[in-house]
């Protein structure tokens, strides 16, 4: 089974980790990457669309069809931000998306990025974790032929990202060590980006992978 993933968020530095993991699988015949600025990465196996409102996506959407995965990087901090506009771009656009995208690709496996310790109650004290839940829940309710959320909690980056975020140039250095003492809360984003291919191929048995699944199916799960 060969793989045509569509990312989104390749201009972050989680996206942009995917992307560099699947441009390197042999699984993947073709990565369309779809972002409001260019990922600037250049591929025999990259497409890039620039499009600016992804809550429409009518001008591009006969681009989106022909695909069976797509890994779902794009998101918002909470930081600073309140319940509607926090759902607004994180429970409306992620559905707006997953919505066109079933329309004309039902065999696709999508998988989506949250976060760990999502509420998938949709009843907790934390805002974001709330709607997270509710964006999960929602999305495995669509007719793909897959859905898969992704929880990962700290992330060590790729050695060639240039997207990365800011305190990572503080603090990244520790990830690593953290990872060793407490393996269940760090994963390396190249083994986040081969477990999407892995699910997407293979299937799993958990529709909500933690990041123990992350790690159990890289290339490597020690840190």
């Amino acid at each position: 089974m060969k793989i045509r993933a569509i990312i989104t968020g390749a201009s972050g530095m989680v996206g942009e980790g995917v992307m560099f993991a699947c441009l390197a699988h042999p699984d993947i015949e073709q990565v369309l990457v779809i972002g409001r600025r260019p990922c600037g990465t250049q591929h025999p196996k990259l497409k890039e669309i620039l499009h600016k409102d992804f809550f429409n996506l009518t001008p591009i959407e006969n681009e989106l069809k022909g695909y069976n995965a797509c890994y779902f990087c794009l998101g918002v901090s909470s930081v600073g931000m309140k319940e509607e506009e926090y759902t607004k771009m994180t429970y409306d656009l992620t559905m707006h998306v997953a919505q066109m995208l079933v329309k004309h690709n039902p065999d696709m496996t999508f998988c989506y990025i949250s976060g760990a310790h999502t509420d998938s109650t949709e009843k907790g004290k934390q805002m974001w974790a709330r709607v997270k839940g509710r964006t999960e829940n929602d999305l495995m309710k669509l007719p793909f032929r897959q859905v898969f959320a992704f929880r990962p909690g700290g992330i060590v980056a790729m050695h060639d990202q240039k997207n990365t975020l800011k305190i990572y140039k503080y603090v990244g250095w520790l990830l690593p060590i953290v990872g060793f003492f407490f393996k269940n809360s760090v994963s390396r984003l190249e083994d986040l980006g081969i477990a999407m291919v892995k699910v997407t191929k293979n299937g799993y048995p958990k529709k909500i992978l933690e990041v123990s699944d992350i790690n159990s199916m890289g290339l490597d799960s020690g840190l």
